[in-house]
Order: structure tokens, then C-alpha cells, then sequence
């Protein structure tokens, strides 16, 4: 019996088996069971068996990268040539992108790499249509752009995030609180469990009975928030991709203000019309927005801020990452820096390399003199001795 025979008997099984306090478990180990299928279906996909075809991984460019996901003629080709200087082939008929095409978006400074998926259908996380291949590339992306339809969305984007979860794509949530970490086997071996909460749908045996059915026999568990048993499998499967995910309706021209109020109003949605060229800038905000970037500018001591190349990084990126990007070795040399911005309770604030910098701060590096360095060096020989001695 094939891998997605067995997905199916499992899925039949799990439909037909009434949830209740007894049969918990019992559907607990079944999720498990099926989470296992589903990676050995990705890893087999992403081995040199499958059918040969277009390559639709890219190299990556840019800042951040942005993954443009939708059904066949939903407009993603179209709306890369609006927001990008890249043509992608467009016409009425439906897959008319066949491969991986990017473009690059400048926007406040930052390079986004927008990638033109081809549109993938019901059934793509099975491998319908190349789905497998397409889905896989937006796991290397740091942001979800699912472009649907918007006459066609209360049926188009349960497909959609349901293929992306089959695939082990988590959109818009957190990674589970729970520590887990598999130890080799010995000669007595354990699974230590600890929950520092109450748990309404998880239990010790449960998680012990999901383990041994993954053959881990010696591990340590310890569960800080009250998770479901499919974000206690997806920890222990280990592979997940917990990314940020917006809805963008298209075509919106073409449908009701009542429904196009509606889809606006609905969460991480934005509505465009890439015919009228409506709420392209309020589209670029928004992924902004999920991206969490922030732009660092940097200064030299007597000369103005460099402010047409600015360093982009994570929201919550501290002085010691930015002397990482600036040059390997400046940590080591790292004196001091001086802060001007929204991060600095004064101008040109004297702080440590655990200071959190935000949006379109200054800073200025002081580094050790040579004299300083040397004498850090003799500190350091030092108190090596001394820990010898003693």
C-alpha cells in the first residue's frame, strides 16, 4: 500500500472515530501516524525520483524574500509587473507561468525578492501539478503572499491553507512553547515530562504513547503554554516553517462593495485591483508591516549619517547584529556605540552592545585602540593563570 493510500485509510478512520475523552488518545496517535506519512511524502518529493521539469528554486537576492502563492489566474504574474520592473508572461488562459520568476521590489530602502509561483491547484501538497515543488520554495521565503480571487474566496482560500499545512507551513502563528529535546539511547532510558501549566488537551501518557510511536524512548519534554496534540507533534516532527501570511484579494473591481467590505474587514487581508492599480501602496505597507524590518543607518565621527545605505535588519535587532553585518570582527573591537533615534532616551546616547535599536536609528562604533586591545589581551592571559593556580 502507497504512502497516500495509507493517508487516506488514516483520514477515513479519523472521520469515522467519534472525538470524546476516551478516544482522545487514540486519535492523538493517528495525527502522529499521519504527520510521519506527510514528511516521508515531502522527503520523497524532494529526492531525484520525481518527474523532471523547470527548476523553481532561485537564487536568493535581496533583503527579504516573498513568496507569491495562489490558484491559476488569480493575477500574480500581473501584480509582479506592477509592483516590480520584471514582466512575467500574462494571457486569459490558465497556467500561464510554468516556472519560479522573480522580481525585486524597492521599497523604503529595502530589497524585497518577489517570486511568481505557478498556480498551484486542489491537491498540490500530493503533488498535483508540481504543487509539491512550488509550496517547498515558499519555505525558504520569509513572508506569504497568498494572492486570491476575490469572487472566488470562500472557496479558494481553505484550499489554500490547507495545502500549505499538509506541507508543514504554520501561517500566522506562534512556535508552540515547549521544549523538547531527543537524547541517544542508553542504558536507562526515560522521557522526563514536565508542564508548568494546565493542559485541556494534552496528557502525559498521550505524549509518551505519540513519542514511542515515533521510536523515541529517551527525551525531555517540558510545556510552558496549553497546546493542541497537533502543535505537540509538530515539535517533535521538528520541521516545521512558522511563517507570516497576508491575504490579498484581487480583482476587486469585479465584485460588490458588500462583499469587498467584507474581505477587507477579515484578519491579515488587504483588497486590490491591479486593473485600476487600487491599494498597491497600502499592499507594500503591509507586508512591510509583517516583515518586521527596520533600517539602521551608520555615521562616522565628524561626518554626517549615510543615509542612502542603510543596513536592514529584524525588528529587535540589538547594536552587537549590527556589528556583525558591518564586519566580523567589529564585536571584538567593540568600545562602545552612540545612538540617535527613537532607541535613545537622549541624542547620541552612550550604550552597550545589548542595546535593541528600532526604525531609521544612527549609530556610531567606537572601536578599542590598539593600546586598549592589548591590554584586554594581558587582563585575559591573566585570570587564565590565576584559574590555573587555583
Amino acid at each position: 500500500m502507497g504512502i497516500l493510500e495509507q493517508i487516506k485509510d488514516i483520514e477515513h478512520e479519523m472521520n469515522r472515530t467519534q472525538k470524546n475523552k476516551a478516544t482522545e488518545g487514540h486519535l492523538g496517535r493517528l495525527k502522529g501516524k499521519l504527520a510521519r506519512l506527510r514528511s516521508q511524502l515531502i522527503e520523497n518529493a524532494s529526492g531525484g525520483g520525481g518527474p523532471k521539469g523547470p527548476h523553481f528554486e532561485v537564487k536568493k537576492s535581496g533583503d527579504v524574500r516573498v513568496a507569491l502563492i495562489g490558484f491559476p489566474s488569480a493575477g500574480k504574474s500581473t501584480l509582479l509587473g506592477k509592483v516590480t520592473k520584471t514582466e512575467s508572461e500574462t494571457a486569459a488562459y490558465e497556467f500561464t507561468t510554468l516556472t519560479c520568476i522573480p522580481g525585486v521590489i524597492s521599497y523604503k530602502g529595502t530589497e524585497i525578492q518577489l517570486l511568481d509561483l505557478p498556480g498551484i491547484v486542489e491537491g498540490a501538497s500530493e503533488g498535483r501539478g508540481r504543487g509539491k515543488q512550488v509550496i517547498a520554495t515558499a519555505r525558504t521565503s520569509d513572508l506569504i503572499l497568498l494572492l486570491i480571487d476575490a469572487s472566488k474566496a470562500d472557496h479558494h482560500r481553505p484550499i489554500l491553507e490547507a495545502e500549505l499545512e499538509n506541507v508543514g507551513i504554520r501561517i500566522n502563528k506562534p512556535k508552540p512553547g515547549v521544549y523538547f529535546k531527543k537524547k541517544p539511547h542508553g542504558s536507562t532510558n526515560t522521557i522526563a515530562y514536565t508542564a508548568t501549566c494546565k493542559l485541556t488537551h494534552l496528557n502525559e501518557k498521550l505524549c509518551k504513547d505519540i513519542l514511542h510511536d515515533y521510536k523515541i524512548h529517551n527525551a525531555e519534554i517540558i510545556i510552558r503554554e496549553d497546546i493542541t496534540v497537533d502543535e505537540f507533534i509538530d515539535v517533535v516532527e521538528g520541521n516545521r516553517a512558522y511563517l507570516p501570511c497576508i491575504y490579498a484579494y484581487s480583482k476587486a473591481d469585479q465584485n460588490t462593495i458588500e462583499d469587498v467590505d467584507r474581505l477587507a474587514r477579515l484578519p491579515h487581508s488587504v483588497i486590490i485591483s491591479c486593473h485600476w492599480d487600487l491599494n498597491l501602496d497600502g499592499l507594500l505597507d503591509l507586508m512591510w508591516e509583517y516583515l518586521d524590518l527596520m533600517r539602521i543607518y551608520t555615521k562616522k565621527k565628524g561626518c554626517p549619517p549615510d543615509f542612502a545605505n542603510p543596513f536592514i535588519m529584524k525588528g529587535g535587532g540589538t547594536i552587537e547584529e549590527a556589528c556583525g553585518r558591518i564586519h566580523k570582527d567589529m564585536i571584538n573591537k567593540f568600545r562602545y556605540a552612540l545612538v540617535w533615534g527613537t532607541s535613545a532616551k537622549h541624542k547620541s546616547q552612550c550604550v552597550g552592545k545589548d542595546h535593541v535599536l528600532e526604525d531609521e536609528d544612527v549609530i556610531q562604533i567606537v572601536v578599542k585602540t590598539g593600546n586598549q586591545l592589548e591590554s584586554d589581551r594581558y587582563k585575559l592571559e591573566k585570570d587564565i593563570k590565576d584559574r590555573i593556580r587555583k
